[in-house]
């Protein structure tokens, strides 16, 4: 006979248990995980506090208590609180032999087509990039020389004629950025991961960013001063925080504002394939007040050659993307005008990583 609670364990979805008070009495890991809390925080809570539902579902869901029968609600929104709404189907069931219990299971639609979406987008993206690699090798030798030739003859031009030629030596320097951008997904090393104090960090990237191109916006520090240490590449990580400030920057186009938020997340996991999960318990917070993220691109943002700029090149945030799931991490964006957030989920540091005088 299988235990009932390896049963309610083994569920693949969020399961969530309320009692005739419409109270969290208990949920399966997969819930936490849905609802980014732990169990011992949730049971008790109201459950229409932590699930919000795009769909009248509170009447139905009181009709289907009262006649003892499941309830089906198909292409929703679901909202957690805790990260953007997501598609889900919604099942609702009495529990028999129960005074007025009732079991929620949420299907994640946009869950499972962004698994499939997103093994298709990264074999296509390799691809891509190894072609672009490829590419770039190639082109920038060529370059090179046009770039030379127009130097040579702006020696005797005009002022008029001067203009095009700087012209043609500008839009050659950009072709050659960008040629260099997309050459780092290969040349990209594994990071060496050792115990690093992220704080440490968020301030190097801090400073360089308000001494360069933040040197416009206001950045608040909002740091947990007690948080562990973090297992990462620290100039790697670096890159990827200045290149989460520039976007901010850039994305004001004004005076704006930025704040840095650290904190600790003890029930945030990382569901693997194999089902177990990865404990990311620190947490880093990039905030903005712009004007968010084009609509048609959140779900996409974080691909290559995705770009919500004009004559942007859709590589960087690629790049922090792809340096963060080398670290085991993972990085997620949740945007609306006036407020965008990209937050990273890193491995606590093995104590025996750690220098001893730190410890």
């Amino acid at each position: 006979m299988i235990n009932e609670n390896a049963l309610w364990a083994s569920l693949p979805v969020p399961a969530v248990l309320v009692n005739a008070g419409d109270e969290i009495v208990d949920l399966n890991g997969v819930a936490e995980n849905f609802l980014n809390a732990s169990a011992r925080t949730l049971r008790g809570m109201p459950v229409w506090d932590r699930i919000a539902v795009d769909a009248p579902l509170e009447e139905a869901f009181g009709r289907a208590r009262a006649n003892g029968t499941p309830l089906f609600v198909n292409d929703v929104d679901v909202g957690t609180g805790n990260a953007p709404p997501m598609q889900c189907n919604v099942q609702i069931a009495p529990v028999v032999g129960s005074d007025g219990d009732m079991i929620f299971l949420i299907s994640p639609r946009e869950l499972a087509s962004r698994v499939t979406k997103s093994d298709s987008v990264k074999s296509a993206a390799k691809s891509a990039i190894g072609m672009a690699e490829m590419l770039a090798h190639e082109i920038k030798n060529p370059l090179a020389g046009i770039t030379g030739a127009a130097q040579l003859l702006s020696m005797n031009l005009s002022q008029e004629d001067l203009e095009l030629t700087d012209l043609i030596v500008e839009e050659s320097r950009r072709i050659v950025k960008l040629l260099e951008q997309v050459e780092q997904f290969g040349n990209l090393q594994p990071p060496a991961r050792e115990a690093i104090n992220i704080h440490d960090v968020l301030d190097r990237a801090r400073r360089s960013a308000l001494l360069g191109f933040g040197a416009h916006m206001t950045i608040i520090e909002d740091y947990d001063p007690s948080l562990p240490h973090a297992l990462g590449d620290a100039d790697q990580l670096l890159q990827v925080i200045l290149n989460l400030l520039k976007n901010a920057s850039e994305a004001a186009g004004r005076k704006g504002t930025i704040r840095i938020r650290s904190y600790f997340e003890h029930s945030f996991k990382l569901k693997r394939n194999d089902g177990s999960g990865l404990a990311l318990p620190l947490q880093i917070e990039i905030i903005d007040d712009g004007p968010g993220l084009p609509q048609d691109i959140k779900g996409d943002i974080f691909d290559p050659f995705v770009s919500g700029r004009e004559n942007g090149t859709g590589l960087g945030l690629a790049l922090v993307s792809k340096i963060i799931s080398d670290h085991g991490g993972w990085i997620s964006v949740d945007s609306v005008p006036g407020r965008t957030v990209f937050r990273i989920s890193l491995s606590r540091a093995p104590k025996d990583l750690i220098p001893e005088e730190e410890n």
